[in-house]
């Protein structure tokens, strides 16, 4: 696929995802969308790339959707959609799910504004950095619309659920330094530090670290977050421990270690994760 709203750059194994429409601030099409999904479908067949970093670019992250069509934006009768609630599906989800699937881990590098989708597609994100003059805003209630995305699951995985509800609750738009103290950021930068502080992340990744380890581990964490007993997390670490325990990379792990050197794996997300990788049932729409 040949990007027009997005830019894809990989360097030193970290791709960068640029939301790349700065005249609008990035604001959010079905365009953009599908080139996202396709980005990281893309990016989970490259073994070159152990860790994605996803940013905007001018002085945005993303404004949310894009709203040009006026006040039909979100009707679909206006834009010849499906009617069937069987059938409508919410394209900041379809973006969030596919993000929730990715074998690769992922920052969100906050340049500036991230509000409504802007904002809620970095929940799926593992790490979120943001500049100190970006402002955030789950602004849905001021628009008539509810948080889309699949927030209302993610969004309390990362910040208490009193605290998501006063940001959803009065949909007003917050300082970065607030966003720190709730929660919904690691860590605040000048404007000219965020990218590189996101790239130590991601190189400190991909330098020093079993891919197939990292991979495993991601889905691991998201995907028990919901478990009702952690025998569930029991079962599953077992499995991953008495798999990975006769592979290559461990023992080139212990062996590093031992040796006091810098270790060089070998497995590929590819072709090496465990015969026992995916162990979820595939959920569907409907």
């Amino acid at each position: 696929m040949d990007y027009t709203q997005i830019a894809y750059e990989v360097e030193d194994r970290v791709l960068t995802l640029t939301l790349d429409r700065p005249e609008k601030l990035n604001a959010y099409t079905g365009v953009m969308m599908n080139e996202l999904i396709d980005a990281f479908d893309r990016a989970d067949a490259d073994d070159n790339v152990r860790a994605v970093i996803v940013t905007g670019r001018g002085r945005a992250f993303c404004a949310g959707a894009d709203l040009s069509a006026g006040t039909g934006t979100f009707d679909n009768r206006e834009r010849g959609g499906s009617l069937d609630p069987t059938q409508h599906r919410d394209g900041g989800g379809l973006l969030t799910l596919r993000i929730f699937e990715s074998k690769k881990p992922v920052i969100a590098a906050i340049n500036g504004p991230a509000v409504g989708v802007g904002v809620t597609m970095t929940l799926a994100m593992d790490i979120r950095l943001a500049s100190e003059d970006a402002r955030f805003g789950f602004v849905f209630a001021r628009r008539g619309l509810v948080p889309e995305a699949a927030s209302t699951w993610f969004l309390t995985r990362s910040v208490h659920i009193s605290q998501a509800l006063e940001w959803v609750y009065s949909g007003r738009v917050f300082p970065a330094q607030e966003a720190l103290q709730g929660g919904l950021v690691r860590s605040l930068h000048a404007k000219d530090d965020l990218l590189p502080a996101a790239r130590a992340i991601a190189r400190e990744i991909a330098e020093n670290t079993s891919a197939v380890s990292v991979s495993l581990s991601r889905q691991m964490f998201w995907r028990l977050l919901g478990a009702d007993h952690p025998m569930e997390a029991h079962k599953i670490d077992s499995r991953a421990i008495l798999a990975l325990g006769q592979a290559p990379d461990v023992r080139e792990g212990v062996a590093s270690f031992l040796e006091k050197r810098a270790p060089n794996f070998s497995m590929k997300v590819s072709t090496d994760m465990p015969a026992f990788f995916p162990w979820w049932e595939e959920r569907t729409f409907g």
